[in-house]
């Protein structure tokens, strides 16, 4: 049985501060990932533009799923909030792109939210993986 000195705890990878939470949390085999919106690494966001978020909310998950031993296709779920309605079919096909680029994918959440704590942020990805490598 695992105890609090089992957690493992992955700092954010970048430079930009971020509010006091870790990035992700490793317990065993699996690793959960924190929300990660589309920050680049010096905090800047591409403001208005969903794609872009996306793709570099992606990129940022990435990061941390390599720091702590797991990957993109070693996701189990994912919980996508959204702050805007008219961007779940764009969600759905980069989605499909950078968690694929076949099945199976990952079991998954989508919600939209009034509001996300950046009011610039208009995603924000987080996710439980099974650790495929050593721990770090």
């Amino acid at each position: 049985m695992p105890d609090i000195s089992d957690i493992h705890h992955i700092p954010s990878p970048g430079t930009f501060k971020v509010p006091p939470l870790s990035a992700a949390a490793r317990v065993g085999d699996l690793l959960f990932v924190s929300g990660t919106p589309g920050y680049h690494d010096d905090g800047s966001i591409d403001e208005g533009d969903f794609g872009k978020q996306f793709d570099q909310a992606v990129v940022a998950m990435k990061k941390v799923l390599e720091l702590g031993g797991a990957s993109l296709r070693s996701l189990v779920k994912v919980n996508m909030l959204l702050t805007r309605q008219e961007d779940v079919a764009e969600m759905n096909r980069r989605y499909a792109v950078a968690f694929g680029p076949a099945a199976p994918y990952p079991a998954r959440t989508t919600c939209v939210v009034a509001s996300l704590p950046d009011p610039r942020m208009l995603l924000e990805i987080e996710g439980v993986a099974l650790v495929t490598s050593p721990k770090t």
